[in-house]
């Protein structure tokens, strides 16, 4: 009787092995992993879309292909797009005319420092937005979650920043739609990204960059622009995890589900590490000799009056092209002052 039932269970056993399906996935990056948001896609991201799916008879293969060896820096989403990789560390900040509407944090500064609350705002909008939702769909993309959440951006340059005068005629580096922060300033703004900063400040294409703490330290742009100016800009969103979505359409519940539950783990263990590298940055940096200044809220105010309304000309020129640019503006203003922000200045009231 114990032998029929041991071989029984065997086969019973075997058959749930022939039965479990491996799917295999690849997950696509344009930054290295030094970068927060690709280093714990490996470390938190997978191991908790694994977990997701113990017991559930699916599991993944996974290939990470980070730091250009698929897609480059902004040519993620046609990756995935394309069928290339089923998942991508999508840079919607790299990516301002296919997703437009994603760039709203970059053209509202002076909102909010509180990174967390952004990532959280813009993860509920892009699921319960049909908007939100349709810019992804529009490029063939489902977004998972996992927002690319930025500290509080601030000014790096190679010479002093006391009055908004100093930046008269200097070149500085801004990540995509940020070069707008820079109108009305005087200062020349340039597009570029954290991979070529470092040494664009060393040959003096750069006099500084607008930039944040974070990725600041690891790029050692305190080596080339010692003077941080703490402006308070605000901290962002960059984009977030995206599948392509005929594969993800494709998959079993129990997958999709486990894809989009990951990024719960992610979301927490990405922003309780962020904080902690953001007071570590500053203490390090000012260890290695750089000098720190924090501007009143008067200088702040002075450059925030001082700008064009770049959010409602970006929202101008969305509606021109058939997209809800001042809706979608109101909503994400009116969501962060429910969430407690106070902005500088309320773009989308004027």
């Amino acid at each position: 009787m114990f032998v029929r039932t041991a071989l029984a269970a065997a086969a019973i056993a075997a058959a749930g092995i022939a039965a479990a399906e491996t799917i295999p996935v690849t997950v696509v990056a344009g930054h290295p992993p030094v970068f927060r948001w690709v280093r714990m896609t490996h470390s938190v991201y997978i191991p908790a879309v694994n977990k997701a799916l113990e017991g559930t008879g699916y599991s993944i293969e996974w290939s990470e292909q980070y730091g250009g060896s698929l897609a480059k820096v902004g040519g993620e989403l046609e990756a995935v797009e394309e069928g290339l990789a089923e998942i991508g560390l999508v840079s919607s900040l790299f990516d301002p005319s296919k997703l437009a509407i994603q760039n709203v944090t970059y053209v509202t500064p002076f909102v909010s420092d509180k990174t967390a609350t952004i990532s959280a705002m813009m993860d509920k909008l892009q699921a319960e937005d049909a908007d939100m939702r349709a810019s992804w769909e529009a490029n063939g993309l489902e977004y998972l979650g996992c927002a690319i959440g930025i500290d509080d951006y601030l000014l790096m340059t190679d010479f002093p920043v006391n009055s908004l005068a100093d930046l008269q005629g200097k070149k500085i580096g801004a990540p995509g739609p940020a070069v707008n922060w820079l109108k009305g300033t005087g200062a020349v703004g340039v597009s570029g990204n954290l991979t070529t900063y470092y040494n664009e400040l060393k040959t003096g294409v750069y006099d500084g960059v607008i930039v944040f703490a974070s990725a600041a330290l690891p790029g050692k742009l305190y080596e080339v622009a010692p003077f941080i100016t703490k402006m308070r800009f605000g901290g962002q969103y960059a984009g977030g995890l995206a599948a392509n979505k005929d594969w993800y359409d494709s998959q079993p519940p129990e997958v999709q589900a486990a894809l989009k539950k990951g990024c719960e783990a992610y979301f927490t263990a990405y922003h309780q590490d962020l904080d902690a590298a953001v007071a570590k940055a500053f203490e390090v940096m000012q260890a290695k000799g750089a000098t720190v200044r924090e501007v009143d809220e008067a200088m702040r105010k002075a450059w925030a009056d001082g700008m064009d309304n770049v959010a409602k000309l970006w929202a101008q020129a969305l509606e021109e092209k058939g997209q809800p640019g001042m809706r979608l503006l109101k909503l994400y203003m009116q969501t962060m002052r429910e969430a407690g922000a106070t902005p500088v200045r309320n773009w989308d009231q004027e």
